[in-house]
Parts: C-alpha cells; sequence; structure tokens
C-alpha cells in the first residue's frame, strides 16, 4: 500500500516536471472553465429571468417542470464539450511531450478538432450521465416522518463506478479514435492493468495538489483574520490574492491530474515509458493480471 502510494507521489511529481516545462499547459484548464463560467451564465440569466416573470413555470417546491429537463441536457452537453475538448487538447500536448517533442497549444486543439465526431458523441454520452445521476440525487423516502435521500446514495455509488470505467476514455479518444462503447470498453481494459496505481496512485497526486493549494488557503485565512480585526485595507488585497492564487492552482491540479492520467495510459497502450518518467516506477505501477488476482 505504502509502496503504491510512494510509486504514485513520485509519478505526481513526473508530471509536474512535464507541466515545468510546458507552463502554457495549464492554459487549457483556464479555457475551459471560462467556457464553463459562459456557458452558466448564458444560462443563468434566462433561468432567473422567467422565474421573476413566470413562476408558475415551477411547481410549489421550486422545481422546475419537464421542459427544465431538455435544458438542463444542453447545458451538460455544452459544458461536457467544453471541458472534454480542452482535455483532450492537453492529453495530445502530453502525449507530444512524452515522445521528446515540444507541444504548443495551437498543436493540441488542431489535434482536439481532428476528434470532434469522438468527442461530441461522448459529450452527450456524459451529458445523459449526469442528468441521470442528478434526476436520481432527488430520490427521497420517509420514514416514520424522517426524510431520507436515498437518491443522494446511489447516485454517488453510481457516479464513482462510472468514474472508475471512465478514468481512460478521454486519452483513449485522442489515440484510438473510437466511439463513446469502444471508448469505455478500452477504458476499463486500462483500468484493469492500472487499477492499484489509478485509484491508490491519487493519494500522491492529492498530496501535490494540496500543496499547490496550500498558499493560497494560508493568504485566505490570514484575509479572514484581518476582517475578524477590522483591517479591512489589508484583508481585501489579500483576499483577492488568495482568489488568484486558488485559480491558479486549481487550473495546474486540473493540468496535472490529466497529465498523470495520460502518462498511465501511454505505458499502458503502448508499452514504452513516456519521457521524464522513471522506467522501474512505470513499470511497477503495472501489474499482470495474473500478479493482480
Amino acid at each position: 500500500m505504502f509502496a503504491t502510494i510512494s510509486r504514485s507521489f513520485s509519478l505526481a511529481k513526473s508530471s509536474w516536471d512535464v507541466l515545468r516545462a510546458n507552463k502554457q499547459l495549464t492554459l487549457f484548464p483556464v479555457i475551459s472553465g471560462a467556457a464553463c463560467l459562459a456557458i452558466f451564465i448564458t444560462f443563468l440569466i434566462p433561468h432567473g429571468i422567467l422565474y421573476l416573470v413566470a413562476p408558475q413555470a415551477y411547481d410549489q417546491d421550486n422545481h422546475p417542470w419537464v421542459w427544465e429537463l431538455p435544458v438542463a441536457f444542453v447545458y451538460y452537453f455544452l459544458t461536457s464539450f467544453a471541458v472534454i475538448f480542452c482535455n483532450a487538447a492537453l492529453v495530445s500536448c502530453a502525449l507530444v511531450h512524452f515522445r521528446g517533442e515540444t507541444p504548443t497549444l495551437k498543436d493540441g486543439f488542431r489535434a482536439a478538432w481532428a476528434r470532434l465526431p469522438q468527442i461530441a458523441a461522448w459529450s452527450v454520452v456524459a451529458a445523459t450521465v449526469t442528468l441521470a445521476l442528478r434526476l436520481i440525487e432527488n430520490i427521497k423516502f420517509k420514514v416514520s416522518d424522517v426524510e431520507i435521500n436515498i437518491g443522494a446514495i446511489i447516485a454517488s455509488i453510481l457516479g464513482f463506478a462510472w468514474g472508475v470505467m471512465t478514468f481512460f476514455v478521454v486519452p483513449v479518444l485522442v489515440v484510438e479514435k473510437v466511439g463513446p462503447i469502444d471508448a469505455i470498453k478500452s477504458s476499463i481494459r486500462t483500468m484493469r492493468k492500472a487499477w492499484g496505481e489509478a485509484l491508490v496512485g491519487h493519494f500522491g497526486l492529492g498530496l501535490f495538489q494540496f500543496l499547490l493549494f496550500l498558499p493560497g488557503i494560508i493568504v485566505g485565512i490570514v484575509a479572514v483574520v484581518c476582517f475578524a480585526a477590522n483591517l479591512w485595507p489589508i484583508g481585501i488585497p489579500l483576499l483577492i490574492v488568495a482568489i488568484l492564487l486558488l485559480l491558479a492552482a486549481a487550473a495546474v491540479a486540473s493540468a496535472l491530474n490529466t497529465v498523470f492520467i495520460t502518462a498511465l495510459y501511454d505505458y499502458a497502450a503502448f508499452d514504452q515509458v513516456p519521457a521524464g518518467f522513471d522506467a522501474d516506477t512505470m513499470s511497477r505501477a503495472f501489474v499482470s493480471s495474473k500478479r493482480a488476482a
């Protein structure tokens, strides 16, 4: 267990080195985040206006009627497409780096554009699953006047299983250029090879990501202390700095996660060590089916 976490931390460090050598790769999460924010605002404004001028469009618990389902699906599709497209571009750039070349943003977007049909098809699947999980979350039961949100529990379990099954889907879409069903099958096959490192490995990656967020958290705590002491002239600038640090950390952490996944997939798919990664660490991260059993 500890050896696995140690290997995963080593892989996380190697992924960090990839980002250090290609700092522009952290722009992909920034672009996808900005796109998702724009999509959210685009849907939020008319939604809010409708709620104000036509409250009858909602039921007594302020839940939308069935007409909202297709709107929600479009929203989830657009946000999924933005994230998957940018992640596919990042995966492509990581693969270029693993081959010893220097990737550019243009290279990444060009590669993602070449996989547009596969990305769009997967976005439909992702949006459908997301919408289904949101609907399941609303399932509740009353037992002796106590309301139990059983749907949230079921949705969490299904969401975790879905995350495991689709862990390597984006690299598969980029490299193998297949449809959603084949992408899931290939992701599951790769997961079986990297089961321990892909799941337990996130402990090491999580520690690395926590260290990225730590400066922003510390500055944020100091800002709160300043507000409590009525030191607003100091607290406001510190709060702004904290927010900027946390946003930057989120972008780097997201890129780090994608590079980490891409490295695991690259080794599993091509049986060659990605540039910048240790051969012994990679080989020990993958166990044969016989050993895993």
